[in-house]
């Protein structure tokens, strides 16, 4: 704890094992193997913490650097300085061994899944790197679907994270800083990026950010992504995540930098733009032409989703001049009988289907799947024939619902989800007017976020037309020679010399 004394690692080794003892609260997890040599009267111990370790890894670590008992009629070691001198030098043969002189530094490195070596007599430790243990393996993305591409993803290793990037960017200038955060979790925290692309000051000004977090515990990526962000009143995310190796690789060619965290899959990366949201890894896999297409198609969806219910709610309850006639007499003769205003029945319709698609993530997968469809359709079908909604209303919160899930980042679809409601209440207020002030309020907000310095709506506002190749629409390759520009260094903004 900040402001107290850490005491001195003793001499004695049962006063050293009673101190490890005791801090970890006499835990069942601690375990102490004792040894006495053969060789000279002097007790070893070896300490590490069960389940985070790999057990043939401490055993190998354990026997090898005691080898020295096997030769001790060619080598009599009778005192602890020849003893521990000979253990180093056996340890450093594994390129892992580390000289342990305080309690601090010794709990931090039992608690990262190394072993302690005490010798009776001696007032240091000596450390072996045998972290393991169980970890989930890597498997395919379960948030990110990959239609073409690699089938990897992350997991809650962050070593085996920085190794799939490593795999796929096979460069010294591919840098590394590591740092621990959190007073009580003391979790690692690892910033990726490519040296001479990411812009120096963008990687300072990162670093500053990660140093300022104060707070006991970090348990995911999220919490560092709302305690770096620089506008934490906005709606609209401004890091984004991703459990891809891919994605995170050409996100760094392009000069961001990556934050892992250990205990997670999800890696975020910065500094972002508000079209990174709608760009998925694929769009690269692919034609230019399909993937421009396709783009296309997730910015309509995109307003389908945000203005959908909130224009028909406007134009329905103030202008209905708007409507063709046909149409207008059609809608007018579903809505005979229905109970409430037009505001009522699309809030009561969107409350419905957001209950039912968190109803579906929480539960187990076979049963949520069933839930979502079986759920939809009885519901929707019973409110109709009940005379409580109209089956147009049915067919447009419908609509809006799938639109909203071809946004490839999920929490960029979140924060549509919550502009929509907002949206609606407008509309059944102040009608198509209230819309369009609320739309270039909404604008001149994006406008005005950053990210690490970034402008949001960047290359858009401000426009750099150089980066237009990359943002709504997507050119062949041989057009995209250069990387973003407020993002890459100048002097190695070329993508393609």
């Amino acid at each position: 704890m900040p402001g107290i004394q850490e005491p001195s690692i003793s001499t004695k080794l049962a006063d050293n094992l009673h101190e490890i003892t005791i801090r970890f609260g006499n835990s069942p997890d601690i375990i102490i193997r004792k040894f006495s040599l053969l060789t000279a009267s002097i007790e070893i111990a070896a300490i590490y913490i069960n389940g985070l370790n790999d057990k043939e890894s401490v055993d190998e670590f354990i026997t090898h650097i005691m080898a020295f008992d096997m030769i001790g009629g060619e080598r009599q070691m009778n005192s602890v300085e020849e003893i521990y001198q000979f253990m180093k030098s056996k340890a450093l043969s594994t390129g892992e061994e580390k000289i342990i002189k305080d309690w601090k530094q010794l709990f931090e490195t039992l608690l990262a899944g190394n072993t302690i070596i005490l010798l009776d007599g001696l007032a240091e430790a000596l450390s072996g790197n045998t972290s393991g243990g169980e970890i989930r393996a890597v498997t395919e993305a379960s948030t990110q679907v990959a239609i073409r591409g690699s089938k990897e993803s992350f997991t809650e290793s962050i070593g085996t994270n920085l190794s799939l990037v490593r795999r796929r960017i096979k460069t010294p200038n591919l840098w590394i800083e590591t740092m621990k955060i959190g007073t009580v979790t003391q979790t690692d925290v690892s910033i990726m990026y490519i040296h001479g692309i990411a812009k120096d000051e963008t990687i300072q000004k990162l670093k500053q950010k990660l140093k300022d977090i104060e707070i006991d515990g970090i348990l995911e990526s999220g919490y560092i992504e709302q305690l770096i962000e620089e506008n934490k009143y906005s709606p609209f995310p401004t890091l984004y995540n991703t459990e891809r190796p891919d994605s995170v690789a050409g996100n760094l060619l392009e000069g961001r930098i990556a934050i892992f965290v250990d205990g997670t899959p999800f890696v975020l990366i910065a500094p972002t733009t508000f079209f990174m949201f709608f760009h998925a890894v694929e769009d690269y896999y692919q034609r230019y032409d399909i993937s421009s297409l396709i783009r296309v198609l997730r910015f309509i969806c995109l307003i389908i989703s945000l203005f959908g219910p909130g224009l028909f709610v406007a134009a329905l309850n103030f202008h209905q001049e708007m409507i063709p006639t046909p149409l207008l007499i059609n809608l007018a003769s579903q809505r005979e009988g229905v109970p409430f205003p037009t505001f009522i029945e699309a809030l009561l319709l969107e409350v419905t289907f957001e209950i039912i698609r968190e109803a579906g993530i929480r539960m187990p997968s076979p049963i949520g799947q069933t839930v979502s469809i079986i759920g939809g359709l009885v519901l929707g079908q019973a409110a109709v024939q009940a005379g409580i909604v109209s089956p147009a209303m049915v067919i447009l919160v419908s609509l809006t619902g799938i639109s909203s899930f071809a946004t490839p980042a999920f929490n960029m679809a979140l924060s549509v989800r919550i502009l929509r409601f907002v949206i609606m209440f407008i509309a059944a207020f102040i009608g198509l007017y209230g819309m369009c002030v609320f739309s270039f309020i909404l604008i001149a907000h994006m406008c005005s976020l950053t990210s690490l310095g970034v402008p949001y709506m960047s290359p858009i506002a401000p426009f750099i037309i150089e980066n237009q190749k990359d943002s709504l629409f997507r050119l062949p390759f041989q057009f995209m020679k250069r990387r973003p520009r407020l993002i890459s260094q100048k002097k190695n903004n070329k993508r393609i010399k």
